[in-house]
């Protein structure tokens, strides 16, 4: 059933039984190759055998590309996506062929992107995660049953975050805002709206005179209707030429943000941190949580509670205003 013959100086092994495909391997020593041979068939006599000679063919740089080329293309975050797979193609770990890829290379990989957010990296080690799953699943790549990604301990994330403009501050990034996005982001802090969604608006999704827009193309997949306030409203009126009410492209607003942020010292702030802004304005202004997470599209309350920043400053006049129970009405 195996049969074992010397070739250019290696010990070649091939082994052939009825139900298996035919299995190779070359060895530098004849006793390496004897007592593969030995496992093999012991193996396959057991009905345990497992041909991972695919996988020993296969780099991760193979799978990330068929992922990225078939499955990553139909996402709509693709964009966000290509980008972090393209950085792990031309990471050496895509080098490592499948059977290859321990733990060891994936805590690497960690610490060589230690200079980016835990989320961030969490993301990295999930593309290699859900890759891998993929090509055992549904690609026909036999894998050791143990995903390498599982044995590496992901980043503690932390994504509640403390910026939130007071109104001076908002009122001077506008100042310093180009004319190519004083109206983008005045939007976006008056509608809580997320950055793709304000993008795709469209004038068809707009009714003037309902004083309502509607986002087709939302995260969560849901359509969601909200009615937008005085500010909001005349930006629209201003916008009425073309498919989209915005003409504007995310490389291009970035640039000018950052330029805008950096003159009055907040670096810190991102444009998605206005719709954090809107949240805890609405919250503060009297509007219940439901409330919120209908103009906002939060699902439920634990995701809109990351958006929020309630201070305790921010409620000390409120306090004074909490009805007290007489004692006397104390059964």
């Amino acid at each position: 059933m195996a049969s074992i013959r010397k070739k250019r100086n290696k010990w070649s092994v091939r082994i052939c039984k009825k139900g298996y495909p035919i299995i190779y391997k070359s060895f530098d020593q004849k006793s390496d190759a004897t007592k593969f041979a030995k496992q093999v068939e012991s193996d396959m006599d057991r009905n345990i055998f497992e041909d991972y000679s695919n996988a020993g063919n296969t780099t991760l740089k193979d799978i990330l590309v068929k992922y990225r080329d078939e499955v990553t293309i139909n996402k709509k975050g693709h964009r966000s996506e290509t980008y972090k797979i393209n950085k792990l193609i031309n990471n050496k770990i895509a080098l490592v062929s499948l059977l290859r890829l321990k733990g060891s290379h994936l805590s690497t990989l960690k610490k060589e992107l230690s200079d980016k957010a835990p989320q961030t990296i969490k993301h990295y080690l999930q593309l290699i995660q859900v890759s891998w799953n993929t090509a055992k699943k549904e690609w026909g790549i036999n894998l050791p049953a143990e995903n390498p990604v599982s044995l590496v301990s992901m980043p503690v994330v932390d994504n509640e975050r403390e910026y939130v403009l007071t109104y001076k501050q908002y009122n001077d990034l506008l100042n310093v805002c180009s004319d190519y996005i004083k109206d983008f982001v005045t939007m976006l802090y008056e509608t809580g709206a997320r950055w793709s969604e304000l993008a795709e608006l469209a004038h068809s999704e707009v009714n003037l005179d309902s004083k309502q827009i509607t986002f087709l193309d939302t995260k969560n997949g849901d359509k969601r209707t909200i009615p937008v306030n005085d500010k909001a409203y005349e930006i629209l009126l201003r916008h009425r030429f073309g498919k989209k009410v915005f003409n504007v492209e995310y490389s291009k607003f970035y640039e000018h943000f950052c330029k805008a942020r950096k003159k009055i010292n907040i670096e810190y702030f991102r444009a998605h941190d206005l719709r954090a802004c809107f949240c805890t304005n609405a919250l503060l202004s009297g509007l219940t949580i439901p409330e919120v997470a209908a103009l906002s599209g939060h699902k439920d309350w634990k995701m809109l509670k990351r958006y929020t920043r309630i201070k305790p400053e921010d409620l000390q006049d409120k306090v004074n205003n909490i009805v007290c129970i007489s004692k006397n009405s104390i059964g």
